[in-house]
């Protein structure tokens, strides 16, 4: 609190034209500033006794710091105009409200002297000049609109609004095997397959008191929520949250926006400052601060492209998943799981799996890189070759003989790849996957990510191994995304999904030489025309290759590639043939309108 207090016998001298030294304030300044100084202090009463009206100045000063919520007032009292027995002194209040919010005005206190003392002549206008004798403040609030999250065509795909949580409690119901049915009944419209009778049941058996079945949007709760009420053991909460205006778009993305975002929607309120009647009115706006909304976030994502690659995973029985990359910009396009997929949380990004033959791209480009050769180079593809203490078969055992390495690419020869890996350096493998895009990690604002590992391999068998995609290595559909989009771009972009929210990148991105960028189209490119991925030729000109990683109890389906400015890798976990992945994947380009 900052008070202007002018007590001294020269200053009043300076403010009055004759006064004397004397016990007390002397002169209109010097009983301002102790008005001013009561004021401020919350000293209400002994304020009033400076004013020519006590008992109405202590109403008014006590209102005006409730109304006003008030925490703090700092007052600055100025110069004094002197008139005979009046004077008018110039005043600044500044008060501090609560959040943080500054009031700053000024105005006159109108001063009297009676029987040699001067005091303030009471009016409301001591306390504001616009406020009436008869008229109150009030200090009001206006809430900002919260954020919005939009898809990149500008449509909203997470808005603010009211769940109903649906709670069940085993232990509080009598026959829990009824009321997990009629739960599965109601919720039967929302989604018959997720929400059955034992599916309910076990994971409310599961959790350590009242389980959250589902969160209901407003809709969803005047259509179904009759149902629920009264049911032993169920309640229904509403709360605010961050809402899907779609179920079924990206629901674990989403899931994973929203955690990201949820802390930040909150805009800036508004608020003013009002004086209203005896009858509670109001009158006037004394000072106003407009709300400021909260910048909506936008996404990366397509609606198109999401839309068709999560139809397209959605067909599927086996845990698939897709990543969709723009490959000139990084933009994320898509992240699609199916439920399956979802079980296990944001797998698609960050899930670590076996790349099998699609690792191929790596270990071609890392000859190519090394000069052990290029797309022309005539290499062996027998149906088995062994190597160390390890043999390594083709699939049923094929053979092509020897042809361009272009053409053991397009075939996808195990022996093939097998034999050059084994002849690179041990960090060979690593640093060509590093000019891919591929073991950096990427922190992706709202989304977990990681690309994958390639560790060096000192041993000839783990190269090998390695080099195929069925030794150490490990990646994500997010990294062989990547990948495929650095091939299609020329280099390594770096992903994001939150427009502004830059992705920070940590290791080493070496470029990749433009004579392998071009060696890896052109095989990828027969890969569709001719290879293992023809059932996708009739979708344009693809580029891709296929791969099945031999995993305990299976193997992995994976096709990774682009069209034009869209990268993509698509894996089934368990899903068998790399037939299946290309299908997919033709899939998700079959639905995307024209111009895609």
């Amino acid at each position: 609190m900052r008070i202007r207090m002018l007590t001294t016998c020269a200053v009043a001298a300076l403010a009055v034209a004759a006064t004397a030294c004397s016990s007390g304030p002397q002169g209109p300044v010097p009983a301002a500033d102790a008005f001013a100084t009561a004021f401020a202090q919350h000293d209400f009463t002994a304020a009033a006794e400076l004013t020519t009206e006590p008992e109405k100045a202590t109403a008014a000063l006590t209102s005006a710091w409730q109304a006003l919520q008030a925490e703090e007032l700092s007052i600055r009292t100025g110069d004094a105009r002197v008139s005979g027995d009046t004077a008018t002194v110039d005043y600044t209040y500044e008060w501090r409200l609560p959040k943080g919010r500054q009031w700053t005005y000024s105005g006159e206190l109108q001063m009297g002297r009676s029987g040699g003392r001067w005091l303030v002549r009471w009016t409301s206008s001591d306390i504001h000049p616009r406020l009436g004798d008869t008229q109150t403040l009030e200090l009001r609030t206006q809430a900002a609109p919260r954020a919005r999250v939009n898809e990149s065509a500008g449509s909203d795909v997470l808005v603010p609004g009211t769940v109903s949580r649906v709670r069940f409690d085993v232990a509080e119901a009598a026959d829990p095997q009824r009321v997990a049915g009629a739960l599965a009944a109601a919720l039967s419209r929302i989604d018959p397959v997720a929400y059955t009778p034992q599916a309910i049941l076990t994971a409310a058996r599961r959790a350590d008191g009242p389980h959250t079945v589902i969160l209901l949007t407003e809709y969803e709760a005047e259509t179904i929520g009759g149902q629920l009420i009264g049911l032993p053991g169920v309640t229904l909460t509403q709360e605010w949250d961050m809402v899907p205006t779609d179920r079924k778009f990206a629901p674990d993305l989403l899931a994973q926006v929203r955690k990201t975002v949820i802390a930040e929607v909150d805009g800036k309120a508004g608020w003013s400052v009002v004086t209203r009647n005896a009858n509670g009115a109001d009158l006037d706006v004394l000072h106003e601060v407009a709300a400021q909304p909260a910048p909506s976030f936008a996404l990366s994502i397509d609606r198109f492209v999401q839309n068709s690659a999560q139809h397209a995973v959605d067909l599927r029985a086996e845990q698939t998943m897709m990543v969709v990359l723009r490959p000139s910009t990084g933009a994320i396009l898509a992240v699609a799981q199916n439920k399956a997929a979802d079980r296990d949380g944001p797998v698609a990004t960050s899930g670590q799996y076996p790349p099998g033959s699609i690792f191929k791209t790596v270990t071609a480009s890392a000859a190519m890189a090394a000069g052990l050769a290029t797309p022309d180079t005539v290499l062996a593809c027998p149906s088995r070759t062994t190597i160390g203490e390890r043999t390594i078969p083709n699939y049923e055992l094929f053979s092509v003989g020897d042809v361009p390495m272009a053409t053991a690419y397009e075939r996808s020869c195990n022996t093939t790849f097998a034999r050059l890996a084994s002849t690179l350096e041990p960090d060979a493998l690593t640093e060509a996957a590093a000019r891919l895009g591929i073991g950096q990690d990427y922190r992706v604002e709202g989304l977990p990510t990681m690309s994958g590992s390639v560790p060096e391999a000192e041993g000839l068998v783990q190269r090998a191994e390695d080099g195929i995609g069925q030794g150490r290595v490990v990646v994500s559909p997010f990294g062989m995304a990547v990948m495929a989009a650095t091939v299609a771009n020329g280099t390594a972009p770096v992903p994001f999904l939150i427009a502004g929210r830059p992705t920070e990148v940590t290791g080493e991105r070496p470029e990749i030489a433009p004579e392998v960028v071009e060696g890896l189209r052109t095989m990828m490119r027969m890969v569709v025309t001719g290879g293992t991925a023809e059932r996708i030729r009739d979708q344009g000109e693809v580029y891709g290759k296929t791969g099945e990683a031999e995993v305990e109890g299976g193997s992995h389906s994976w096709f990774v590639g682009y069209r034009g400015d869209i990268a993509f890798a698509t894996l089934l976990v368990k899903g068998g043939s790399s037939d299946n992945a290309v299908a997919v994947t033709r899939d998700m380009f079959a639905a995307l309108p024209p111009g895609y």
